[in-house]
């Protein structure tokens, strides 16, 4: 809709996770450095937590893409708080077709996938997607799956990506089992105001336009609103360029943002923002 009018090759601040945009700020790059570390260093369990919107999504994408030639993925990312069982959805998400469909023939299909892969130079990894939203069987599950590793070399990984509740969870003394598995972890935080600034530059940078396409109150401005959540900068500053350019205008400053939060705040179906304007 605007990209022609601000010089744009596509829309800068879409939120379908795309490689393209990976920010790589200082923590984003601790991140897949120590995630990187893990599936090398063969870490049976690994961790990624952040907030909702934070860019855990972005990274775990962009880090399959560089360790693609080392591991077969199985993502997990319809997790839900009533799931009673996961060794259906594993082996589903592997895409093997096992021969019983029981507990015991679950496990056995993966720990045949696992060997399979071992014969290829290769070792599966699983990515569990909001993993804070499982029981506790389910995670002693995924621990039972990570016993596949103890009779030999590394055949399963498992990587938990989820919202900062699941820190809270392995913290339970009946997880404590699976929290000492976990070897790698991070926790991405929100981005502070410098980073805002870097981070929708850089964005606008690969969409084709000039960095300062925002000035530095509205920066300012839009990271106070949005708690420095990407998501939720990536929301703003898209209001932001459809306002100005309704009006006309080539760049974005702070009035604009302004009545971008006002109108939210009068007629936005979700209080999406820390600030009513």
């Amino acid at each position: 809709m605007y990209e022609k009018h601000f010089g744009l090759l596509t829309r800068p601040f879409s939120l379908t996770p795309d490689p393209r945009f990976l920010y790589r700020s200082r923590q984003h790059e601790r991140a897949l450095t120590m995630l990187q570390y893990g599936l090398t260093a063969q870490s049976p369990v690994l961790l990624l937590s952040g907030e909702v919107g934070a860019g855990k999504t972005l990274l775990v994408n962009h880090l399959l893409e560089v360790v693609a030639h080392q591991v077969e993925v199985g993502l997990l990312n319809q997790t839900h708080p009533r799931q009673e069982t996961v060794l259906d959805r594993v082996v589903a998400a592997f895409g093997l077709d096992p021969r019983q469909t029981s507990d015991l023939g679950y496990q056995r299909e993966i720990a045949d996938a696992c060997r399979r892969a071992v014969g290829q130079g290769r070792r599966l990894l699983l990515v569990v997607d909001e993993a804070q939203n499982l029981q506790e069987p389910v995670l002693e599950e995924l621990r039972l799956l990570s016993n596949l590793n103890d009779a030999g070399p590394m055949t399963l990984q498992i990587m938990l990506v989820g919202q900062p509740e699941v820190r809270d969870m392995l913290a339970r003394p009946g997880l404590g089992q699976l929290a000492q598995r976990v070897s790698a972890d991070y926790h991405l935080r929100a981005l502070d105001v410098a980073e805002v600034a870097a981070y929708v530059g850089h964005r606008l940078a690969v969409a084709g336009a000039a960095p300062d396409l925002f000035d530095a109150e509205a920066l300012a401005l839009i990271h106070e609103v949005s708690g420095g959540i990407p998501r939720l900068v990536n929301q703003l500053c898209d209001y932001a360029l459809v306002y100005a350019f309704s009006e006309g205008l080539l760049s974005v400053d702070a009035a604009v943002v302004h009545q971008v939060l006002a109108d939210r705040s009068e007629f936005g179906a979700l209080p999406l923002f820390n600030r009513r304007v």
